[in-house]
C-alpha cells in the first residue's frame, strides 16, 4: 500500500530536516481517518524536540503546511520524537487531575501554568466529558493558559 500525498510530503520533509540538522532517526509515517502521523525515533533526539517541544511543535506545524497544501479537505498532523509528545500529556493529564481535585475541593477556579495550543488541546479533550468542572483558555500568547472551573450549579 502507498502513502498519500500528503503523508508522502511529510516523509520528504522530515527526511530533509533530519539530514539537515544531522541527527540519526529512523521515520515512520502512517494515516488514517484522523490525519497523519510520524514518529521520529532515535538516539538523542532533543534537538528536534527543542525547549518545551517548541521545535517539534514548529516542525508539525510545517508538516501540516506541507501535508495539505493548497487542498480544502485537511485533516490534523501530528509529528513526535522519541515519544515525546506521550510523555507530555501524561504530565499534562496529571497536572489536569491535580486541577480538577482543587477546584472541586476550593470552589474556585485553578489556572493552569501557561501552555501552547496543542497543549491545551490535550488538556481540554482529556478533561472534556468530567462532571462538575468545565475549561476554558484565558491570556494570550504565548502566555495563553488554561482554567479548570467547577460548574456553577
Amino acid at each position: 500500500m502507498s502513502e498519500s500525498d500528503a503523508a508522502a510530503r511529510v516523509r520528504r520533509m522530515l527526511e530533509e530536516i533530519v539530514g539537515a540538522v544531522g541527527v540519526d532517526a529512523e521515520i515512520e509515517v502512517s494515516e488514517d481517518a484522523e490525519g497523519v502521523r510520524a514518529n521520529l525515533d532515535g538516539e538523542d533526539l532533543g534537538l528536534l524536540i527543542g525547549r518545551h517541544g517548541q521545535t517539534i511543535d514548529a516542525i508539525q506545524h510545517l508538516a501540516y503546511r506541507v501535508a495539505y497544501r493548497g487542498e480544502e479537505n485537511r485533516k490534523r498532523v501530528t509529528v513526535d520524537a522519541a515519544g515525546y509528545r506521550e510523555r507530555r500529556a501524561a504530565l499534562l493529564q496529571q497536572d489536569a487531575d491535580e486541577a480538577v481535585e482543587e477546584a472541586l475541593r476550593t470552589g474556585e477556579p485553578v489556572a493552569l501554568d501557561a501552555m501552547n495550543a496543542v497543549e491545551r488541546r490535550v488538556v481540554h479533550e482529556y478533561l472534556r466529558d468530567r462532571d462538575g468542572i468545565e475549561t476554558y483558555s484565558e491570556g494570550a500568547e504565548p502566555d495563553r493558559y488554561l482554567v479548570v472551573a467547577p460548574v456553577e450549579s
